[in-house]
C-alpha cells in the first residue's frame, strides 16, 4: 500500500500549507515560514511505489573546501545522537547539506499522526540546528562542545580538591603540546 501524492496533499491541505507537486519526480516541495529560513522549502519524496517516503529539507549549507570541514561535518553527527529521527546528509559532489526523516512504508499507509509529527520535527528542529551549524562554520568552534566542556570542569571543581584542579590544566596542556606518536599495528 505505502504512502501515495494525493494523501500526502490531503494532509497539506488540511494543515494549509504551500506546495507543488512534481507527479513525474514522485514528489512535492512545501514551503513553511522558519526564523532561520524563510521559506523553509521540505520535499516529499516517494520512491518503490510509495512504500518509502523521504522528508527532507535540502541545501541548508553549501560548501566544497572550508577551513573547518571537519568539524562542519562532524557536527551533524553530534546532532543525530542529540535528537529523535533527524538524519543529516553531505552530498560531496554538490557540496550540500541536508536532514530528512526516512520512512519505510512496505505495505503500511501513511498516517496523519506519523506524518505530522515527522513535518514538525523537522520544521522545529531545524532553526535549532541551523544557527550552531553557521556558528561552526564561522568560528571553526561548536559552542554546545564548550559548553558541555565548561560542564565538566563544573563537575570536576565540585567533586575535587582545589590542588588537583590546578594541576590539571599544565597537564592538559603538556599532553597537547607533546607530538603524536605513532602505533605500531601488530
Amino acid at each position: 500500500m505505502g504512502a501515495t501524492l494525493a494523501q500526502i496533499e490531503a494532509y497539506l491541505n488540511a494543515w494549509k500549507w504551500n506546495y507543488i507537486v512534481d507527479p513525474a519526480n514522485s514528489r512535492i516541495i512545501a514551503a513553511v515560514r522558519s526564523e532561520v529560513v524563510n521559506p523553509l522549502q521540505i520535499v516529499i519524496e516517494l520512491k518503490e511505489q510509495g512504500r518509502f517516503c523521504w522528508i527532507y529539507v535540502p541545501r541548508l549549507l553549501h560548501f566544497h573546501r572550508h577551513p573547518y570541514r571537519e568539524l562542519v561535518l562532524s557536527t551533524p553527527l553530534s546532532l543525530c545522537g542529540e535528537t529523535k529521527m533527524l538524519r543529516w546528509e553531505y552530498d560531496a559532489l554538490r557540496g550540500e547539506v541536508r536532514a530528512g526523516i526516512e520512512l519505510p512504508r512496505e505495505d503500511a499507509e501513511l498516517e496523519s499522526e506519523q506524518f505530522y509529527r515527522c513535518m514538525s520535527g523537522l520544521v522545529q528542529l531545524i532553526p535549532d540546528a541551523l544557527p550552531r551549524l553557521k556558528s561552526v562554520m564561522a568560528t571553526g568552534v561548536d559552542p554546545v562542545q564548550c559548553q558541555r566542556g565548561e560542564q565538566v570542569l563544573l563537575m570536576l571543581k565540585e567533586k575535587m580538591p582545589r590542588e588537583f584542579l590546578d594541576e590539571l590544566e599544565p597537564a592538559i596542556a603538556a599532553h597537547y603540546s607533546r607530538p603524536k606518536m605513532k602505533q605500531s599495528m601488530g
